[in-house]
């Protein structure tokens, strides 16, 4: 194929896909006129097989698609493990918060936790929470949706402030017109577009191999150059005491953290019934789990056909190993940037990262719309509710504003770095307020702002003297060395520091009393349906 037709596909697949998101968007908006649509698209919106659909596309974003692909070609077994901890961490979190985040008129983390706890002063502390874990998630996202802009369309790297840019435009207008409804059929979209590229891609990897995933492994470990290492733990980190407990913190806050994004958890409010939830699971875990094995195959691919030592010369952390794959499997086309199969993958790698720049972008909005500022009481409709949503949208516009400004200037500085402190902030304060708020009796709106504002500074501190932020190849600052703090991810500390923070900062004396009536209250609001009628099964 030739360079112009490769081109040409790649022009004509991404419109295509921006022209059809733009219109369910558009088919979206007509009738957004409250927040119960703007913010939860409406409970009637999706079925199981739809909002299983629309929690798959949320969950998949361009770390699951590049940064795993990445780590399975460089890293061997330490990147299977990755990859089989995202699919772990969905299912656990359909399992076990699927059903309980279930409320009517609730569309943050912090209207939820002000509701279940009867406390309106947690939504600042959850805003900000929220806002720390969505926002390098934004950033890492954004920049990769403009450099695969770019190297779609066959653009210099001068272009890549201005594909940046057309990125954060279209993920405004997915985000402020479509609202959660629109970027739901945006990411149902989405989920059908990476299926088939990934399948597509593991199809023809295996093909090279006589459809043997055992050869193909073997041929990946004989091109890795880390011999009978590539197939055991370890490889990533080490196999020093610092380097093992790297790998158990690392995998622990994925496993705990990717099941506590609040984009992830914003999604499942609106779900109408405790039926619909389980029947879900399956449909939002099944895409995922072959998403993540045709993630695995091409990894194994990138190793056995491009070599470890290339792929990471390219990119230390292999983020470009899928789409360097791609040309390694086409060789008439003489150039990645030429291939047919490059114009699919790349096309679906782009529809992933822009769908996902827009749920989060919505959640971030949402957040500092809905958890900032004084707010009526729960269930109160007094507030106009065009009001709400044009402050929303303002919000949604300034977020992709700083964001877009933000992502020019870092580039892809710190990308490791950033995706660290997302999940880890996820993992050692959102699940821990999450999971004391449902199950533990007696939690109090202190013991949230003592998660909260404790364990906030201890993962900055860490973070900062850690080998993410110097001294390495993938640091912030690769020309600096100020580590002291030997782990590349402190959930390791800041997990169990965030449970205990929560434990110490209870009010004795509100625990005993909500304690005492916790059976009954905890069965009410278990119960409450979401449109305030009949039973929930």
């Amino acid at each position: 194929m030739s360079a112009g037709h490769g081109e040409s596909l790649a022009v004509v697949v991404f419109l295509g896909f921006v022209a059809v998101s733009l219109l369910l968007c558009g088919l979206a908006a007509a009738d957004l006129d409250d927040p119960e649509h703007f913010y939860a698209g409406g409970s009637a919106a999706f079925g199981p097989v739809g909002g299983g659909l629309a929690i798959a596309g949320d969950y998949i974003s361009a770390a699951t698609l590049l940064s795993t692909t990445g780590a399975v070609a460089l890293d061997g077994a330490d990147g299977i493990l990755f990859a089989c901890a995202t699919v772990v961490s969905l299912y656990l979190v359909l399992r076990i918060l699927g059903e309980p985040l279930r409320r009517t008129g609730v569309f943050t983390l912090g209207d939820f936790l002000a509701d279940r706890l009867g406390a309106p002063s947690v939504r600042r502390a959850l805003g900000v929470a929220t806002l720390v874990v969505l926002t390098p998630l934004l950033l890492v996202q954004l920049s990769t949706a403009g450099r695969v802009m770019a190297a779609m369309f066959g653009l210099p790297d001068g272009a890549l402030t201005g594909c940046t840019v057309a990125g954060g435009v279209l993920m405004v207008c997915y985000a402020a017109f479509g609202g959660m409804r629109g970027i739901g059929y945006v990411q149902i979209l989405k989920v059908g577009v990476a299926l088939t590229a990934m399948l597509l891609l593991a199809g023809v990897v295996l093909a090279r191999y006589g459809w043997s995933p055992a050869a193909l492994f073997d041929a990946a470990r004989d091109r890795s150059g880390a011999g009978a290492g590539y197939g055991r733990p370890g490889l990533h980190f080490g196999r020093s005491a610092a380097g093992r407990l790297d790998l158990i913190g690392f995998e622990a806050t994925l496993l705990i953290g990717a099941a506590c994004l609040p984009h992830l958890t914003m999604r499942l409010h609106p779900v109408a019934e405790a039926r619909t939830a389980r029947r879900a699971i399956g449909w939002a875990v099944g895409p995922v789990a072959l998403v993540c094995a045709g993630v695995v195959v091409a990894g194994l691919g990138a190793c056995a056909l491009i070599g470890r030592g290339p792929v990471r010369a390219a990119d230390p952390g292999g983020a470009t190993a899928l789409l360097m794959v791609t040309g390694a499997l086409d060789p008439v086309a003489g150039g990645a940037r030429h291939s047919m199969l490059f114009a699919v993958v790349a096309c679906a790698v782009f529809a992933t990262t822009l769908a996902a720049v827009a749920g989060i972008t919505l959640a971030a909005a949402s957040s500092l719309a809905r958890d900032f500022g004084a707010r009526p009481a729960h269930g109160d409709r007094g507030r106009a509710p065009a009001a709400e949503i044009r402050r929303a949208r303002l919000g949604i516009v300034l977020v992709g504003a700083a964001a877009v400004a933000l992502s020019a200037v870092l580039g892809d500085r710190g990308r490791l770095t950033l995706i660290s402190l997302s999940f880890t902030v996820a993992a050692s304060v959102i699940a821990p307020v999450l999971l004391y708020a449902l199950f533990l009796p007696g939690h109090s709106a202190t013991g949230v702002r003592w998660t909260v504002y404790g364990t906030l500074p201890l993962i900055v501190l860490l973070l900062a003297g850690s080998p993410g932020v110097s001294g390495t190849s993938f640091a912030v600052f690769p020309g600096h060395d100020i580590r002291w703090f030997p782990l590349q991810t402190p959930g390791l500390v800041t997990i169990p520091a965030g449970f205990l923070l929560g434990l110490v900062g209870r009010t004795p004396a509100h625990a005993r009393a909500a304690r005492s009536s916790w059976p009954r209250s905890s069965t009410a609001l278990s119960a409450r349906p979401l449109d305030g009628a009949g039973a929930d099964l």
